[in-house]
């Protein structure tokens, strides 16, 4: 089947705008063409970093199986398995080596199998061909079985074989379906946009689809097409677009000599969860060349990371799973006389679920430990817990200043919703004399960059319990825009071990 190319459904979206559709000006809400193209971006892509990592992984798991496999079928363990242990591991070491030195891994490799199989044949024949020549000159060739030898180098050629055309016809399809790509929009219309699309799109085996445009103006320097995309709104409307879509990368087209203009987009844009890129291909002034990063020959000026992203976002899943599993188990007795002890008191159920932000601003149900009388409960957090607050229960108000309350939460991480480390999520409704927090911090939004979690940064650093004043709230997004970015593995073990120490200061907690 041939693929279609998107494009073609957004040129026919721009001929919709330039007929008359007009583009929704109000600042947040989205206009219907966009709320269209929004739709056809809803389902997550595939990372290719994780893919072309988890393809060395199963590469280097194989061979060394292979190497071991065929050793035993000759019975060469059973006597020699110390002898045949170092050859065969650094052979698979080096052949993963020789492999990437090759490009083997580069997914547009992936692609072809005719490709890989010339790459591939290259990279193993060398790693054979060394072991062989080294064994030869240090007078051991005798010592190792030449049909094992001969076995587990054409077994590897078999296994790449088969893998390789799975893999290629998983690539190409992944690619039909969208999955195997990064989702761009460009911020700013006119020539700009226009060559740096042109220019993208000259680029062999681009992998960069663009899913329309933004720009404040709306005169003839900003028409409703630009090079067959769609504009689909203002600057403002693209945080609202972001949030419904899985976006990799935002390029904003303006020249870099438009500082106030560049710099107000980016106030309103980098509290999301995206790369965020200054194209330069038409900009004479030239940065340090590590400022840069490329989409083939198009040089762009780094601004944002998207934080925790790819094997970082993976190491720190199976963070969350080992710990969360751990904890479920140790804490497992005390949840139970937990859920006893809140039965007991006041009727209702021993579960509380209210909604709270999550990542990139989506609405979450978390799980607590029930606190209040159920007849009181307060799930939309229209009012604020204070002190003696008459509507805690006796065991609601113990649970509440150890943070026992918060441990149903470990259920949360292990389906994903949470994290063990992050910023705390909070109500969608929660407030501050009478203001909504994003209201009081300009930048509060941004700590929704990354998943919430079960305890944080600012939790470390006092900043748990009630909110009654601007400063407090603030302080907290400080140290949860802090931890964002500085985290590590490393940071997250060092906040999960300080945790404990922290809720024996139960002043602000009630």
């Amino acid at each position: 089947m041939n693929e279609i190319d998107p494009r073609l459904k957004f040129r026919s979206a721009a001929k919709l705008a330039v007929a008359g559709e007009a583009i929704d000006a109000d600042p947040t809400d989205l206009g219907a063409e966009a709320q269209r193209v929004a739709a056809l971006f809803a389902n997550k892509p595939l990372s290719a970093r994780l893919v072309t990592g988890v393809t060395r992984l199963v590469d280097f798991l194989a061979i060394l199986a292979l190497g071991f496999a065929i050793a035993a079928a000759y019975g060469l363990l059973t006597t020699d398995a110390l002898t045949y242990l170092p050859p065969i591991l650094a052979s698979s070491v080096l052949s993963i080596v020789l492999l990437q030195a090759v490009e083997a891994y580069d997914l547009t490799a992936m692609r072809s199998l005719v490709t890989q199989v010339g790459r591939i044949f290259i990279g193993v024949s060398v790693v054979f061909a060394f072991f062989a020549a080294l064994a030869f000159f240090l007078s051991i060739d005798e010592a190792y079985s030449r049909a094992w030898f001969g076995a587990w180098y054409a077994s590897i050629f078999g296994y790449f074989f088969v893998g390789r055309t799975v893999l290629a016809h998983l690539i190409g399809r992944w690619r039909r379906e969208g999955l195997l790509e990064r989702r761009a929009v460009i911020v700013g219309g006119g020539r700009n946009a226009e060559d740096l699309i042109q220019s993208l799109e000259a680029q062999p085996d681009n992998d960069i689809r663009i899913c329309g445009i933004f720009d404040d103006r709306s005169d003839d320097r900003s028409p409703a097409s630009i090079a067959g995309y769609p504009k689909l709104g203002t600057v403002g409307q693209l945080v609202s677009f972001a949030r419904q879509t899985h976006l990799d990368l935002l390029i904003v087209s303006l020249p870099i000599k438009a500082e106030s203009r560049v710099l107000d987009m980016l106030r309103k844009l980098w509290i999301l969860p995206l790369d965020i890129r200054l194209s330069a291909h038409t900009d004479k002034l030239r940065f340090r060349p590590r400022s840069y990063s490329y989409i083939g020959s198009v040089p762009l000026v780094d601004v944002f990371e998207k934080p925790i992203a790819d094997w970082d976002s993976l190491n720190k899943r199976l963070f969350d799973l080992f710990f969360a599993s751990l904890a479920l188990i140790a804490l497992s007795p005390i949840m139970l006389i937990t859920a006893i002890a809140i039965r007991l008191e006041s009727p209702g159920p021993v579960l509380f679920r209210q909604k709270r932000y999550g990542f990139n601003n989506d609405e979450i149900e978390i799980l607590k430990f029930r606190s209040m009388y159920h007849h009181m409960a307060d799930p939309k957090a229209a009012k604020v817990v204070t002190r003696n607050d008459p509507r805690v229960t006796r065991v609601g108000r113990f649970i509440r200043k150890t943070s026992i309350d918060e441990l149903p939460q470990l259920v949360n991480v292990l389906f994903g919703t949470l994290s063990l480390v992050g910023p705390r999520p909070h109500a969608v409704n929660a407030h501050t004399e009478n203001k909504r927090w994003e209201e009081v911090v300009d930048h509060y939004f941004a700590r929704h960059k990354v998943k919430p979690g079960v305890t944080g940064w600012a939790q470390i650093n006092g900043w748990r319990g009630e909110v009654d004043t601007p400063d407090k709230i603030k302080n907290r997004v400080d140290c949860d825009l802090y931890y964002i970015e500085n985290w590590s593995v490393l940071f997250d073990l060092r906040i999960l071990m300080l945790t404990p120490l922290k809720l024996l200061n139960t002043d602000n907690a009630y």
